[in-house]
């Protein structure tokens, strides 16, 4: 072999980019010192664009297909090199490949909330998250205003540039709307595309990218904003809270009753929570006799204790007193006290309380 086919042997013929990876935007290929030999192969694939930069100028660009590379298709580069007759030498040039395809599951998300005023709520703060995908469409302007001189270009390295463009669309999007926060979810669809289309205005004509899709996946509310929230929809569902509370209370005697080896401290427990059901049932009888209308104060009463297997409950007032008594949770001999007692007394004992239980009646009389 002589000297003359060695060196063409160290020229490069083929050029050609095949790309194992998912997130690369720009490659340059691997040139060195290697001059391109006059007449080589250009294999630009699918989803690809080659560009080729002379001296820091771009001259030629290729789409999709296999070329020979002569004078007829390097029209600038034969310009800038100076070739008039065709060129049967060697040449030097720095060549670009492009994916032009679709990079996908792009994630975006805002790192601090929104402030924002809510129709319903006044100020709240709101946080948001979603997905897009991004695609070169001007290969030689996202050369030249992000690539350089990168041998290869990620999108890693525009990501961080993407989300504040979708971050600071988002907050304008959001904040033109004024859409109510508890209405946000039903305008997804709608916010996406307000979105993506004024992302698409700010990326496209200056970095020659394109968003083809962009999603908000989620917009939420501070966490102790949503526990509030809950609690807002809880109560609703419960409606009348008065009910509720009977029901709870009538749940929690069921509980004691079906519950014997509680003992003295379970006794008095279910003893004042009946004490607090009577009140309630009387508090609910008062307020249906007199719909619309706020109940006087009440009067100065004289309130009592009750002392069961060594647990004292109270205070309750003689009407509570009198709706136990009724119902048998206070018996004639149960334990009771109120201010100006010496001590404990059995009920049955105390002057204003031994009218209160039913006198037992006589005996029958006799037949015939």
């Amino acid at each position: 072999m002589g000297l003359f086919d060695k060196l063409r042997g160290e020229l490069i013929d083929i050029i050609e980019w095949i790309d194992h990876t998912r997130d690369t935007l720009v490659w340059r290929f691997p040139r060195y010192q290697n001059e391109i030999k006059n007449g080589a192969q250009l294999i630009v694939r699918p989803g690809q664009m080659a560009i080729f930069v002379h001296r820091g100028e771009v001259a030629d660009v290729f789409h999709e297909g296999s070329y020979q590379l002569k004078t007829d298709n390097l029209p600038i580069l034969s310009t800038l090199q100076g070739w008039k007759h065709g060129f049967d030498s060697p040449f030097r040039s720095e060549v670009y490949f492009v994916s032009t395809r679709q990079v996908t599951d792009l994630k975006w998300g805002t790192p601090n909330p929104v402030m924002l005023r809510d129709p319903e709520f006044g100020p709240i703060r709101l946080r948001a998250f979603g997905t897009y995908t991004l695609k070169a469409v001007d290969p030689v302007a996202l050369l030249k205003e992000l690539v350089g001189t990168d041998g290869s270009f990620e999108t890693d390295e525009i990501n961080e540039l993407l989300r504040s463009i979708i971050n600071s669309a988002f907050a304008d999007v959001i904040g033109e709307s004024q859409v109510a926060a508890l209405d946000l979810a039903s305008k997804y669809s709608e916010f996406s595309a307000q979105l993506r289309e004024a992302v698409v205005e700010r990326v496209d004509d200056e970095y020659g990218l394109d968003v083809p899709q962009l999603f908000i996946v989620n917009i939420s509310l501070p966490p102790e904003v949503e526990k509030a929230l809950d609690t807002r929809t809880k109560m609703s569902v419960i409606g009348d809270m008065g009910k509720f509370q009977q029901y709870q209370m009538g749940q929690a005697l069921t509980d004691a009753a079906a519950n014997p080896g509680g003992g003295g401290a379970s006794e008095g427990m279910g003893l004042g929570m009946g004490f607090a059901m009577a009140n309630q049932m009387m508090q609910t009888a008062g307020q249906a006799g007199a719909p619309g209308m706020a109940p006087p104060p009440p009067p100065m009463q004289t309130v009592w204790h009750i002392a069961v297997n060594g647990q004292t409950t109270g205070p309750f007032t003689a009407q509570q007193l009198q709706q136990s008594i009724a119902t048998g949770q206070v018996k004639n001999d149960t334990m009771v006290w109120t201010n100006g007692m010496a001590g404990w007394q059995p009920a049955g004992q105390v002057p204003q309380l031994s009218g209160m239980f039913a006198a037992s009646p006589p005996p029958p009389p006799p037949a015939g």
